[in-house]
């Protein structure tokens, strides 16, 4: 499997909900200087679902397909901002629940090494 990485936000602290536009634009800076020209995949409430088996498939033909490793980002509480989620090549949702982005990336990264793990045919993952 290609190495992939997690890029999350780096919260805007001291900043009001009110201010959501300008949290999210703050966070995008910060976002922005880690994506290059691989293959993105933002995690949002409205992306595609996937079984592990359906996300082990998609990690291997992002592998075969050679277009960049996959790089898996995370949002801050308010989400992605419209710039960041223009730059996805796909959107990836782990579950419909709502998960805190903490949880978020613990999830994705059991899922990804799930991916792994079927990937290698190791019996325990499916």
């Amino acid at each position: 499997m290609a190495a992939c990485r997690v890029v999350e936000t780096r919260e805007a602290r001291g900043l009001d909900e009110r201010e959501a536009e300008r949290i999210k634009a703050f966070e995008a800076d910060g976002l922005e200087k880690h994506l290059d020209n691989d293959y993105i995949i933002c995690l949002v409430d409205d992306g595609r679902e996937m079984t592990s088996a359906e996300f082990s498939r998609f990690l291997d033909k992002r592998r075969s397909a050679g277009s960049g490793k996959p790089v898996f980002v995370v949002g801050g509480f308010l989400g992605l901002a419209e710039r960041v989620l223009a730059r996805a090549d796909f959107r990836l949702s782990l579950s419909r629940m709502t998960l805190t982005h903490e949880l978020a990336r613990i999830v994705l990264l059991e899922q990804v090494y799930r991916a792994l793990a079927i990937s290698k045919n190791l019996q325990f993952a499916k």
